[in-house]
């Protein structure tokens, strides 16, 4: 079975609370112990995400 994908287009505000509450989350992991595979995987793609200009009508 295919997975379905999602995108999401965020502005550059959005991205950057995306990922500061994704650090935050991945430090709280590692103090707990476990492991920040997931979070690890989130973070870089969210980094390498190239702009797009889109228009909201």
């Amino acid at each position: 079975m295919k997975e379905q994908k999602f995108h999401l287009y965020l502005s550059e505000s959005e991205c950057r609370f995306l990922i500061q509450n994704l650090i935050w989350f991945q430090n709280k992991l590692r103090r707990e112990g476990r492991y920040t595979d997931a979070v690890d995987d989130l973070i870089i793609k969210l980094s390498k995400a190239k702009p797009k200009k889109i228009r909201v009508t």
